[in-house]
């Protein structure tokens, strides 16, 4: 089942309307999971970062011992070419993946030197300004590169994050804050996070358990030209209950106010409203 709408499907060459069937049932990926993929945004005409999200699914696969196909620059020019078919002012979710077909005499290790390749175009709309979550605590945790690959934007990572979701769903949370191996904050089920503290902003600092966002390092340069003062270091969950602010960053939403953590409440603050209009601001400049 698709998430967005008016999906468009590159795959063997050429773009195809709609949700094309394009991995077989014995394909490595189909049973043993090696599958990576990506995300970029368009919207409102422009494609922020889309060229490093591309970079980015190229390193992903050969994490996971796949050989990439398609360089970054090709990537970029077929996503142009693809969103010709929709409205400048329609939001799309830009979704480049990469998978396994074969594996070796042990079935297990993926086959480097014939990979699947196709991109996806979804039109799921942006959030809206005042959209909001709130987080709850989760056992379950970030892996550490030594169990899983921690390097990549995996499909296999994805179940973990689920477990997150369900678990504080259950308790009527929107999303999880979740730690890594040592019990410090890492980041949320689904985005980066931040928290903000007397005008000052801290993030969890990238300590290989969770993959340190490409709108993360955005947001982070922006605070820094802005003046704001930011730093990456080690947090607890103490911290976020001490905090004035916290939000999430990321790909499909860009960020996102958090208004409660557990019985902790926030505001939807000053920062992250001038985060979100710094973000806005570059972005229009970024298109194709």
């Amino acid at each position: 089942m698709a998430t967005g709408t008016e999906i468009s499907t590159w795959f063997e060459g050429q773009w195809h309307r709609g949700d094309v069937m394009i991995m077989r049932a014995a394909d490595h990926a189909s049973w043993l999971g090696s599958s990576v993929f990506d995300g970029a945004r368009y919207f409102n005409g422009c494609a922020p970062d889309v060229l490093a999200h591309c970079e980015r699914v190229n390193r992903s696969a050969r994490a996971l011992m796949l050989e990439p196909t398609v360089s970054a620059s090709e990537m970029v020019n077929i996503v142009a070419e693809g969103l010709k078919a929709y409205d400048p002012e329609d939001a799309i979710y830009i979704r480049p993946t990469y998978w396994g077909i074969h594996g070796d005499a042990t079935a297990i290790v993926p086959d480097a030197t014939e990979v699947g390749f196709a991109i996806v175009l979804e039109k799921i709309p942006m959030a809206k300004p005042d959209d909001s979550v709130t987080l709850g605590r989760t056992r379950f945790r970030r892996p550490v590169l030594e169990d899983n690959v921690v390097d990549a934007k995996a499909g296999c990572l994805y179940p973990n994050n689920a477990r997150m979701l369900v678990d504080v769903r259950s308790r009527g949370f929107q999303n999880a804050l979740v730690a890594d191996a040592m019990g410090n904050v890492a980041e949320s089920a689904t985005a980066n996070v931040f928290m903000a503290k007397d005008g000052e902003v801290f993030t969890p600092i990238a300590n290989g358990t969770f993959l340190s966002g490409i709108t993360r390092a955005r947001h982070i340069h922006n605070m820094k030209s802005d003046g704001i003062p930011i730093h990456e270091t080690v947090l607890t969950f103490a911290d976020f209950e001490d905090a004035d602010e916290v939000f999430l960053t990321g790909n499909m939403s860009k960020i996102t106010p958090v208004t409660g953590f557990e019985d902790r409440s926030y505001q939807n603050g000053p920062i992250a409203r001038r985060l979100r209009e710094m973000y806005w601001d570059w972005a229009a400049s970024q298109t194709l």
